[in-house]
């Protein structure tokens, strides 16, 4: 299948980052969310990540009217009936992700693909809940969507070879490095990075360092670009969470357990620097 139209659900970092990627290799996007704010707000994230393309040399001045034009936005799901593919980009919640899905599978057509982009839950518990699960795949982009080159492709139980190979050689053409990746809970990165993150916060919790130090040891130390916490910041520490919860449950391992002071700061609406305040402050920051 020639993929023209994609349609993304969810207008927030990941949705937006998604439709620019796609805008910019030549597709038209259609972006929805619940209320016109989340998608103008969507919309604003687009047009300052290409600003950002042009600072740094990546695209033309004169090319930002013409990819800011194959973008649009509607709040009506059934506009998403056109698309060749289809993106769930909601927050990371089983039953938010399943009720989209059943929403789109009387909507898209019948040979469309509706991908989720879920970075930790089952591929296969959620194309069950589709008429026909053989078109719905995991196609996992990594956030800055824009900056990061890789996209896990995960296949459920019920995923067709049409419609992986479908979804590979659109990652291809976006511009992404696909990799494919067993169906299993956090995939591999979240499986690895989250937890990781997660042993940062105990280790910030128990007093062992500042996050300052903390993430200059991780990024003198063990040669990471960015320090652990600052990640989770660009994360989401509500995402974070989410995975952490994902993998405790799946595995039943208490190796998993979500550190105390990251569930805190998620309750208390420091979730990194899409509020504003997480392990650092962001005074700029813009939902």
């Amino acid at each position: 299948m020639n993929v023209q139209t994609v349609g993304l659900v969810g207008a927030g970092q990941m949705g937006r980052g998604i439709a620019q990627v796609c805008a910019v290799a030549g597709s038209n996007v259609i972006l929805n969310d619940i209320d016109d704010e989340a998608i103008r707000r969507g919309l604003l994230g687009v047009e300052a990540g290409l600003a950002r393309m042009v600072s740094k040399g990546t695209i033309a001045e004169n090319e930002v009217g013409s990819i800011r034009a194959r973008i649009s936005g509607s709040i009506e799901v059934r506009q998403l009936a056109a698309c060749e593919l289809v993106i769930e980009a909601a927050t990371e919640r089983l039953q938010i992700k399943q009720d989209i899905l059943k929403a789109l599978d009387g909507i898209v057509r019948s040979d469309a693909i509706i991908a989720t982009n879920t970075s930790s839950v089952s591929v296969t518990k959620l194309g069950a809940v589709l008429a026909d699960p053989s078109r719905f795949v995991g196609l996992h982009f990594f956030n800055p969507v824009p900056v990061m080159e890789l996209v896990e492709v995960i296949r459920g139980l019920q995923t067709s070879d049409a419609t992986f190979d479908t979804v590979v050689g659109f990652a291809k053409r976006v511009g992404k490095t696909p990799i494919d990746v067993k169906n299993s809970p956090g995939f591999a990165v979240n499986r690895i990075l989250v937890p990781m993150i997660n042993e940062a916060i105990f280790a910030l919790h128990e007093g062992l360092a500042s996050a300052e130090q903390i993430d200059a040891g991780m990024k003198l130390g063990a040669n990471h670009p960015i320090g652990p916490l600052a990640l989770a910041d660009l994360i989401g520490l509500d995402t974070a969470l989410a995975i952490m919860d994902v993998l405790c449950s799946e595995f039943n391992d208490p190796k998993y357990r979500p550190a105390p002071l990251l569930r805190e700061m998620v309750d208390a609406g420091y979730l990194g620097r899409k509020s504003g305040r997480g392990f650092y402050v962001y005074p700029d920051a813009r939902a």
